[in-house]
């Protein structure tokens, strides 16, 4: 990787670190403060949220296709003041119609703003050969939940929920839009990737069936991972473990995101992403299943089992649209693959939440069975021959 290319992974990396800690890891330490002095409950501040993940839904394609024309760095330098403005209105909310007008913006920023304008940027500027700096900055950006909730939590103990909101919105412009900034242009750069991409092969899936079954993947492993990012410290909580440690446990999901991603980066990097994608999905019915065995002393492995398996198909929602459709117009087609998967997300906090105060920690299992659901529905896309990135296999 050429000393350009670990600039632009670097960069990303940390903006990205910055836009998931301060939007989609915000609301598990936020929310019961926010609902306390703006006289609302606390699923209120979760279904402004939801309301945030459903335009974020709307927005993906176009801003895909932003990106597929001019580039990404013009599109998330936006999207940095997009973020910041969102966490100012927050700021200054003082009642549910304020707050839900706040998450609205937050929404739009974080349609043209996560993971997924990352990945059709470097797609952009990399053509097929995105898959490792695709990995590289969910290395990065892994750390967004061991980083955000502390420190969330630190600038909520010192200043307050406002404060913390004041906070994370100036570290959007002091340090995030430097950052976006610092992306190359576009341009020049992309087309020779796109110039080397392999002619499609005879034998490859059916596109609409294989894009159907890819969003009912995004879909349900998002439903997962945004109900744990939401309720993890409840549901561990739930299942006997003590509150601080519940907090410290949850932590431990970053870590075991950039282990996974490590995982992929060195050994799955040889296989077929589709591969690394099915040994993913398997996780999290994996830890659950400790979980219900076992109860709290089983706590911390549920959580890095589900945070390796998370880490892992983070990458694979980058990579796997790559590997079966190739390059061009690889924005667009992320941003519509997505989409089911934004609208899943906005359900995750209110559903599953509801889930909780039901079936306490037996709500677990719903999102095991989802996750196998996503395992089924991988299993039935097929590749026919070797990947054209992957090497041949050690001897």
């Amino acid at each position: 990787m050429g000393s350009t290319r670990v600039r632009v992974v670097a960069s990303l990396g940390v903006a990205q670190t910055l836009a998931w800690a301060s939007s989609y890891y915000l609301p598990a330490l936020l929310a019961r403060p926010m609902a306390r002095e703006l006289g609302v409950a606390e699923p209120t501040v979760f279904a402004a949220f939801s309301a945030a993940l459903v335009v974020s839904a709307l927005v993906g394609p176009h801003s895909g296709r932003r990106i597929d024309r001019w580039g990404g760095r013009p599109v998330l330098m936006a999207t940095s003041c997009l973020f910041a403005l969102g966490l100012a209105a927050m700021a200054l909310a003082s009642g549910p119609v304020s707050l839900f007008a706040a998450w609205l913006v937050m929404g739009a920023a974080m349609g043209s703003g996560l993971y997924e304008a990352a990945f059709a940027s470097l797609v952009r500027l990399y053509g097929h050969e995105a898959r490792g700096a695709i990995t590289g900055i969910t290395l990065i950006a892994g750390f967004a939940s061991t980083v955000g909730w502390p420190l969330t939590a630190a600038l909520e103990h010192i200043w307050g929920w406002r404060g913390a909101c004041w906070a994370w919105a100036a570290l959007h412009l002091v340090v995030g839009l430097p950052l976006n900034a610092w992306l190359p242009r576009a341009g020049a750069a992309a087309e020779p990737a796109r110039s080397e991409l392999p002619p499609p092969r005879a034998d490859a899936p059916p596109p609409l069936r294989t894009a159907a079954l890819l969003a009912w993947v995004f879909a349900v492993t998002w439903f997962v991972s945004t109900a744990m990012a939401a309720h993890l410290p409840r549901l561990l909580d739930a299942v006997g473990a003590a509150p601080g440690a519940a907090v410290a446990i949850g932590a431990l999901v970053g870590p075991a995101q950039v282990a996974g991603r490590l995982l992929e980066f060195g050994v799955l990097r040889r296989l077929h992403p589709l591969h690394s994608a099915r040994a993913a999905a398997l996780m999290h019915p994996l830890g659950a299943a400790l979980l219900a065995l076992l109860g709290a002393p089983a706590a911390a492995a549920f959580a890095m089992l589900h945070g390796a398996g998370n880490g892992i198909l983070t990458i694979a929602k980058g990579t796997l649209p790559l590997a079966l459709f190739g390059a061009a117009g690889y924005g667009q087609r992320q941003g519509l693959l997505v989409m089911p998967a934004r609208l899943a997300q906005a359900l995750a906090p209110w559903l599953f939440g509801l889930l909780l105060v039901r079936f306490g920690a037996a709500a677990l299992w719903c999102s095991a069975a989802l996750s196998l659901s996503a395992l089924a529905a991988l299993a039935f896309i097929r590749v026919g021959g070797r990947h054209a990135d992957a090497p041949p296999a050690a001897a």
